[in-house]
């Protein structure tokens, strides 16, 4: 005789215990999921962060040439007059 033939409710301890292991594994793969997702978006904030500085850096360097540039032709009309 089998074990949930002699006692009925060995079958639903099974069963309940079963359960409460799939929602254990469930609530783990969840946090793991949302670590996941988490870590995605600190990753894409942090290159957008990084986009972010050169782009401003090319704008400074821009800016610091057009004024080299203005002072190179100031300089080159006063030796000219």
């Amino acid at each position: 005789m089998t074990a949930a033939a002699i006692d009925p409710t060995v079958r639903a301890e099974q069963t309940t215990e079963l359960q409460i292991q799939n929602r254990t594994l469930e609530m783990q793969l969840l946090h793991e999921s949302l670590a996941r997702a988490h870590m995605q978006e600190r990753l894409q904030e942090a290159e957008h962060q990084r986009l972010v500085g050169r782009v401003a850096r090319a704008h400074r360097l821009k800016q610091k040439a057009e004024r080299a540039s203005m002072r190179a032709r100031k300089a080159l009309a006063v030796a000219l007059m």
